[in-house]
C-alpha cells in the first residue's frame, strides 16, 4: 500500500498481529483486511465471502469507467471520490408510479431506477438497505440487470443477513459477508479497497 497514514499502517499491524488472513489471497485479502480495520471487528475475519474472481472483476469495470451505484448517501460520502452515484430522489419517483406495491422501499425503487439506466456493466455497492440488495438479485435473476460486481454488506436484524444469502446463492460477482453485521462504512471499506486495487494496478 502506497501513502498510507501511520495510524492506519500501525491498525493493519495490529490485524495482522491479532488475526491470521494467510488463508485468503492476496486481492481478497486486502478487501477482508480493510473491512476489518474499518469495523475494528476481527469477526468478519471468519463472515466475510468473496466469489471468485469478485476483486479482479470489480477492479476491471473500475478501469474501464463503470458506474458505481450506491443504496444510500452513506455509503456515496465514504466513496465520493469514485464518483458514486445514489438514485434516491429517482427512486422516489419510482415509487410513487407503483402505489400497489405496497413493500417497496424508496431503496429498491432506486435499485430498478439504476437496472434500466446502466443494465449491464455497473458496480453496485449496498451497505445499509437490504431491500435494495435484494431487487439487485431479483432483477438479476429476471435478466434486467447484470452488475459486474456487487458489494453486498447491509446491515439489520431483518432481512440483511437472508438478502446477503441470497447474493451468494446467485451468479454474481459478490462481495458479502454472513449475518446480520455490516453497514454503510463496511461497504464503502470493500469497495475502497478494491478502488484501490484498481488504482494502484493491483490483480
Amino acid at each position: 500500500m502506497t501513502d498510507v497514514h501511520p495510524i492506519e499502517a500501525e491498525s493493519y499491524r495490529i490485524i495482522a498481529e491479532r488475526v491470521d488472513l494467510s488463508g485468503w489471497d492476496e486481492d481478497d485479502r486486502a478487501v477482508v483486511a480493510r473491512v476489518i480495520h474499518a469495523a475494528a471487528d476481527i469477526g468478519y475475519a471468519g463472515t466475510m465471502c468473496l466469489t471468485p474472481g469478485a476483486v479482479a472483476a470489480g477492479v476491471e469495470a473500475l478501469r474501464s469507467g463503470a458506474p458505481v451505484v450506491a443504496d444510500v448517501e452513506m455509503v456515496v460520502a465514504g466513496t465520493r471520490r469514485w464518483g458514486t452515484r445514489c438514485l434516491l430522489d429517482e427512486g422516489r419517483q419510482e415509487q410513487a408510479r407503483h402505489p400497489g406495491e405496497g413493500d417497496l422501499t424508496v431503496t429498491a425503487a432506486a435499485m430498478r431506477v439504476a437496472a434500466r439506466r446502466w443494465p449491464a456493466g455497473a458496480v453496485v455497492v449496498v451497505g445499509n438497505a437490504p431491500t435494495a440488495l435484494a431487487e439487485v438479485v431479483r432483477l438479476a435473476a429476471a435478466g434486467c440487470f447484470e452488475p459486474a460486481l456487487v458489494v453486498g454488506l447491509p446491515v439489520g436484524f431483518v432481512g440483511a443477513a437472508e438478502a446477503k444469502e441470497a447474493l451468494r446463492a446467485s451468479p454474481l460477482a459478490s462481495v458479502s459477508n454472513v449475518g446480520e453485521r455490516g453497514g454503510s462504512a463496511v461497504a464503502a471499506a470493500a469497495f475502497n479497497a478494491i478502488a484501490r486495487l484498481a488504482a494502484e494496478g493491483g490483480t
